[in-house]
């Protein structure tokens, strides 16, 4: 069983409001266990980032400037996705973006179905509970220390972690 745990950076909330992707990491999990594969991008946005973006990511405009536009990664990023579950921690955010960055690339988008939500399936065992990726990483006794601010590489394999937690019962996983 292939799944990829999925996490995103993006310029603000909204992608029909002009926000974008600015970074994308995929890892890889087979049979519940991380295979060390990973996909891992920064893309540039082609818009400046908003101060309140910079604050939650640290991502900004000189560093970005270089990196290649979305499309130019769309290929290799669908590739590495397969025909796999999805694990994302807020599909409908997730995906909104994803799927605006398909969209404008030309490529078919990921459907809804193949996402496995970390937050409702956290709301569902947990009810009244915060299910942010920071309380479910503290629930589960997942280090945050890697954590400096978000960034989809470190935040994959924090969801990775977390997921495998809540669907197996197991205490850590090495990545």
């Amino acid at each position: 069983m292939r799944e990829v745990a999925v996490d995103t950076e993006t310029t603000g909330l909204d992608p029909a409001l002009g926000d974008r992707l600015v970074e994308i990491a995929c890892l890889e999990l087979i049979n519940h266990a991380p295979s060390g594969r990973q996909f891992h991008s920064y893309l540039n946005p082609e818009r400046p980032m908003p101060a309140a973006a910079y604050e939650v990511h640290g991502i900004g405009d000189e560093f970005l400037k270089d990196k290649p536009l979305f499309a130019a990664v769309a290929d290799e990023f669908l590739a590495f996705l397969g025909e796999s579950q999805l694990v994302i921690h807020n599909a409908a955010f997730d995906l909104g973006f994803l799927n605006a960055e398909l969209s404008r690339a030309g490529k078919p988008p990921l459907g809804q179905e193949r996402a496995i939500d970390t937050i409702a399936m956290a709301r569902r065992k947990f009810p009244g509970a915060p299910a942010s990726l920071d309380a479910l990483c503290r629930r589960f006794g997942v280090n945050l220390a890697a954590r400096k601010k978000h960034g989809a590489l470190v935040d994959a394999g924090l969801l990775a972690e977390v997921y495998l937690s809540m669907t197996r019962g197991q205490d850590s996983l090495v990545i």
